[in-house]
Parts: C-alpha cells; structure tokens; sequence
C-alpha cells in the first residue's frame, strides 16, 4: 500500500511501530543532512539513556511465554496439593530505554551548533522522565547551541511554549540562539502536509532544508510499515470528531484503489 496521508501518518504512533520509526528517522537525517553540511559541519547520532518504571499496560508488547508457564505449573500445582491458590499481582518493572537524537558538529572547533530531538513517548510522558528531558531542553535554550524539536506523537501534552494562536495534532520547533526567546513554530494536523524547515547553522552559512514528507514516505517504503498496518481500525491513540471522519474516508478510498492496482 502507498503511503496513504498528506502528512504524518497516525498509525505510525503505535507503540510496536514507533520504536523501529523513531531510530530510523534519526539515522535517515543524519545520512541526509552529512552531505549537505560538509566539510564545515559533521551530523552525529547520540544517545541518551532512561531508565523507566513501566505500567501493565506497556508490557503488553513484551515476550512472556516462559513468565506464563512458570505461572500455570504453579497454580496447577497448588491445585493438586489442595493449598490455598496465590493471587495475580503486579510489580515494578525497570526498562532502560536508550534514545537517540542529532549533533550538528563544528569540525574546527568540535563545538555543538545544532541539537535534533525527535520526540517519543519517554519524553513526553509527564513524570521522571519528562522532567529530565526537559531539564536538558531548557540547557540548550539557555546555551549557545540551536534546537530543532520535532513532535511527531499526539499523545501527552507538548512541550512548553507560549503565544501559539493555533492548535495543531503534531510540530516542529525551530529555536535559533540569536533569537531567542522567540522561535519558529510549525503546526500541521493530520489533513496537512508536514512544512518543510531549514535548518540552523552559524550566520552566513547556507542551511539545508529538511523535507519530513519525503523522508517518511521513504522509510515507510523501505520499513513496509503497510504490512503491520491494520488500516481497517483505529490508530492508537484513536481520532476524534471531523479528523476521525476524513481519516476513514480517505483510508476507503486508499484501501480499494490498492486493491484494483
């Protein structure tokens, strides 16, 4: 199936798809951006390190087979010996979840000029986690050094801005050391093309322009994300209201013109 919205697609915000979209899109920047910076910068990926108490619900994509085993031979030894059968609980369990993000690198002076943060749900997941990145965010705005913010996700609030007029499902944010506090904000919603932004360097160089739409429909391509895609259901989170409406009509009209090809 062709990549079947303008602009982001909400099934790809699922949690089993996000993980596999989110190292890609950083590892497709940075083989975009390399060759259009250089010689005078270097994109690196970087990596930074939560550790996550995570609720049942998210173990849902875990592999717990041998756990259930163990489990029901347990029960269904109490059962035999006539003791009293134990109650299911639940406890604490730690995930360590590394995430990537970009460094565009000064290669005279080593310097930091530009971070890309893609956002995931472990950042924007009110709690331990999202004070910790947003500690790191408000260090870069206080420093010297560019931000690109790139919110791909729906769920859980965004991160903390003033003076928008306009709501939007999904956005980017461009925040240039000169200019700061202000910053450029790019609002889309699923009906609409993602915009497509430079990106900043130092004064006077000349800034590559990141295009998102092609990137995504490329790795959608190349990931066959449409093979894990049941597009006859909601995406996760769910659409609302009018988006919820247009969204079936279009993936309709989407489903049966691959089906006549």
């Amino acid at each position: 199936m062709t990549y079947p919205f303008p602009g982001m697609d909400p099934y790809l915000e699922h949690p089993d798809i996000w993980s596999d979209l989110h190292h890609r899109l950083i590892t497709a920047l940075a083989d975009t951006l390399g060759p259009e910076v250089r010689p005078r910068y270097v994109v690196r990926v970087d990596f930074r390190v939560y550790r996550e108490t995570v609720s049942g619900m998210e173990l849902l994509g875990r592999p717990d087979a041998d756990v259930r085993e163990i489990r029901e031979r347990a029960v269904a030894s109490y059962r035999a010996t006539g003791s009293p059968q134990p109650q299911t609980v639940r406890v604490p369990v730690t995930d360590v979840v590394r995430q990537g993000y970009l460094q565009v690198k000064d290669t005279t002076s080593g310097e930091v000029v530009t971070v890309i943060e893609i956002l995931s749900p472990t950042n924007k997941r009110p709690g331990k986690d999202r004070e910790e990145y947003e500690e790191k965010r408000q260090a870069i705005l206080d420093s010297s050094t560019h931000l690109v913010e790139v919110d791909l996700l729906r769920r859980h609030p965004p991160m903390p801005f003033e003076g928008a007029s306009e709501t939007g499902h999904y956005r980017i944010l461009v925040s240039r050391s000169a200019q700061r506090p202000e910053a450029e904000l790019y609002l889309f919603s699923v009906r609409t093309s993602i915009l497509t932004f430079s990106l900043p360097l130092r004064a006077g160089d000349e800034e590559p322009v990141i295009d998102l739409n092609a990137l995504l429909r490329r790795l959608y391509e190349n990931a066959g994300y449409d093979l894990s895609i049941d597009y006859t259901r909601d995406p996760i989170p769910p659409l609302e209201g009018e988006d919820a409406g247009w969204a079936h009509e279009l993936l309709t009209e989407s489903l049966a013109h691959n089906r006549q090809v």
